[in-house]
């Protein structure tokens, strides 16, 4: 147990989530508790991780969830461990949701120059119908950059989308791939817009769109088992659009071909994906869980072939070093294991006091929003 590595988890501490400010200390090493000198809570060291308060040994809780994000079936776990479906069932729902938790603080939260974004959808089967998965990927770094999960594939799952898409984004130039599905080219198109201030005025602004937003559409039809491919520029100028090409792919023209070898992952990881199946997805909280819980192994915990660099060593001599998609887009600085990712604890945002009712603070909350709130 080392204090200087956990904070306080309590919302209405001001040291919450901050570390190696000294205020921890060990309460009991029996039962694996700290003990928060400024609020005087004591918590649990496993408090914030998936593992908290299971009494199964995190090894095999590991051990499951691993599995069951390189695609083992279900059945064959249970026959493997002797457990209870519905007790897999909620370990794979609880390590969704921290793994949600764990994209939202260290992706999502983080703007990106993204360059060029190709997002994607795929068709799920259910037993009481169909839902929609979509995906969206930054192509020169392979990141997965979030997905929406809905039963239909109307403006609002595609809206949901864009909105973790235009979180992420810097106002740099951008190139975004889809397919022929014209809401992404309204959905964009309304997203990328920033208020123009009005001064003497009050309200918000005149919306206006960003500078260098290109939009391309990459449409395949199959007639008569022939395959064709109309690739359209929406929005855009063609030579920006292709030197973003050039700096994000290397080489080829127009594509959707990253988003659909993404598409391709999480097939081959979550059963309920796969087109000829019997395995059939039961609830949307399952496909939910399941997509952060890929997708945050994709990003952090698996290095990807084509993102490797070459080193020289010596003379004549180098060798290859292997990147995540995390470690290629600047947001950690190694490899992950997937222990490491079940285990982390997200901090919660800095603590601000309630102001009283005339809206003042008074000097010992003043004293305390300046040593522990900045």
């Amino acid at each position: 147990m080392d204090p200087q590595t956990v904070f306080c988890p309590n919302s209405d501490c001001p040291a919450r989530g901050q570390l190696g400010k000294d205020n921890i200390r060990i309460h009991s090493r029996k039962e694996g508790r700290y003990r928060c000198q400024v609020c005087g809570r004591t918590f649990a060291a496993r408090s914030g991780t998936t593992f908290y308060r299971l009494h199964t040994p995190d090894e095999t809780v590991t051990r499951v969830i691993t599995l069951l994000a390189y695609g083992c079936p279900v059945a064959a776990i249970i026959q493997a461990f002797g457990l209870d479906e519905r007790t897999v069932s909620a370990w794979w729902q609880r390590a969704g949701q921290h793994c949600r938790g764990v994209h939202e603080h260290l992706v999502a939260a983080h703007p990106l120059d993204l360059q060029q974004v190709q997002a994607d959808e795929i068709r799920v089967k259910t037993q009481s119908g169909v839902y929609w998965m979509a995906l969206a990927l930054m192509v020169s770094t392979r990141l997965w950059l979030g997905g929406v999960v809905s039963a239909h594939r109307d403006a609002d799952l595609i809206a949901g989308l864009v909105r973790q898409v235009r979180q992420m984004a810097r106002c740099r130039p951008l190139l975004l791939a889809v397919d022929g599905l014209n809401t992404y080219v309204k959905a964009f198109q309304r997203a990328f817009r920033s208020p123009l201030p009005r001064q003497g005025h009050s309200g918000r602004g005149h919306l206006v769109e960003w500078p260098n937003i290109m939009i391309v559409q990459v449409i395949k039809q199959r007639v008569a088992d022939q395959l064709t491919i109309d690739r359209r520029i929406v929005q855009g100028r063609p030579d920006l659009i292709e030197r973003l090409i050039q700096q994000t792919q290397g080489a080829g023209g127009l594509n959707t071909a990253f988003i659909e070898r993404l598409n391709a992952t999480f097939r081959q990881r979550l059963s309920a994906l796969v087109r000829r199946t019997r395995t059939l997805a039961r609830r949307p909280e399952t496909l939910t869980a399941g997509m952060y819980v890929v997708g945050a192994i994709y990003n952090l915990c698996a290095f990807h072939h084509s993102l490797r660099l070459k080193l020289s060593v010596g003379y004549r001599n180098h060798r290859w070093v292997p990147r995540t998609p995390a470690l290629a887009a600047g947001l950690t600085d190694h490899r992950w294991t997937i222990p490491e990712l079940l285990t982390f604890r997200v901090p919660p945002p800095p603590w601000r006091p309630h102001r009283g009712r005339q809206g003042r603070w008074s000097k010992a909350t003043h004293a305390l929003v300046e040593r522990w709130a900045t």
